[in-house]
């Protein structure tokens, strides 16, 4: 079972439960009020209302696994666990394959095979995606197992202190060996419009890259994403007249004889857990297709 806990020390001696959880546990108060109506918070082992006034060396616990279901099928897929602890899981995402379902996808997602994971494995947890990559990219996605983790990620993720770092395999060679495309993105307004263009309308999106290796006719690129738009990479190297190999829909058309989708994994992640703060730095490895692309560009 997952728990929060905290032993009170003599400084918080005649403090109300509710605002030690708020301000010293940092707890969002729609927690807070689903914990309590659960009857999921206890002192001492015994169930308290949020009016209960706090007393030296009070032991805190509180349950976050709280009863809850999604609308989705567990389905048996191998998943590739890169990470995992009772908060969270991170999976290295295969691709040609889709995070949670849709009305085109309702089966083969990642939701699926996590929601039959945690049955296989006894955890009762629904899917709370912190991260997500677009069906056609690969690579490492956060996962919390909890309303508390979701929090404390989804949080850390707005005040971009989650690092998360991908490499693209492009056309041609960028003038420079690094830099910085700090450039808006804009989701133009017609009706189904999938594309997202540069304009000034757009959102502030920055993205510093790196070339890590050269090959005959491409760049190995790393790009470290600053903010997190839909498209980001693919419009931003696209934007330097570089597109990504297999990117049909910002680059060639008929750029599919090596790869039948874009040549880009999130190969790193770098965050702290949301229980014990330790600093997590998690890789992984290039997929098959991506390694053939390689060995076909030298």
């Amino acid at each position: 079972m997952s728990t929060l806990e905290r032993v009170v020390h003599k400084e918080f001696e005649g403090m109300k439960i509710r605002e030690f959880l708020k301000f010293h546990m940092g707890l969002s108060s729609r927690l807070i009020r689903g914990a309590s109506i659960d009857k999921r918070i206890f002192v001492n082992n015994v169930a308290i209302k949020m009016n209960y006034v706090l007393k030296d060396n009070d032991k805190i616990v509180i349950n976050l696994a709280k009863k809850e279901s999604q609308n989705i099928e567990p389905e048996k897929i191998d998943l590739d666990v890169v990470y995992e602890d009772k908060d969270i899981i991170v999976i290295n995402k295969r691709p040609n394959m889709v995070v949670h379902p849709t009305k085109r996808y309702q089966s083969g997602t990642l939701a699926n095979g996590l929601l039959y994971y945690f049955k296989e494995t006894g955890q009762d947890c629904i899917v709370r995606l912190v991260s997500r990559l677009d069906m056609d990219t690969s690579g490492l996605i956060i996962v919390a197992k909890n309303q508390y983790a979701h929090m404390e990620l989804s949080k850390e993720m707005q005040e971009n202190n989650v690092e998360k770092r991908y490499l693209a395999v492009v056309h041609g060679h960028l003038e420079n060996s690094a830099g910085t495309i700090d450039l808006p993105i804009y989701r133009p307004e017609e009706e189904g419009a999938i594309r997202r263009v540069i304009d000034e309308r757009g959102q502030r999106s920055i993205t510093h890259y790196k070339v890590v290796k050269r090959l005959k006719d491409a760049d190995v690129v790393e790009c470290l994403l600053e903010t997190g738009r839909t498209h980001q990479i693919r419009v931003h190297l696209k934007e330097l007249g570089h597109p990504i190999y297999g990117d049909t829909l910002y680059g060639y058309e008929d750029d599919d004889k090596y790869m039948k989708r874009q040549a880009l994994h999130a190969y790193g992640l770098d965050f702290k857990s949301p229980r014990t703060k330790e600093e997590l730095s998690l890789r992984a490895n290039l997929p098959e297709d991506i390694q053939a692309l390689l060995e076909a560009l030298k």
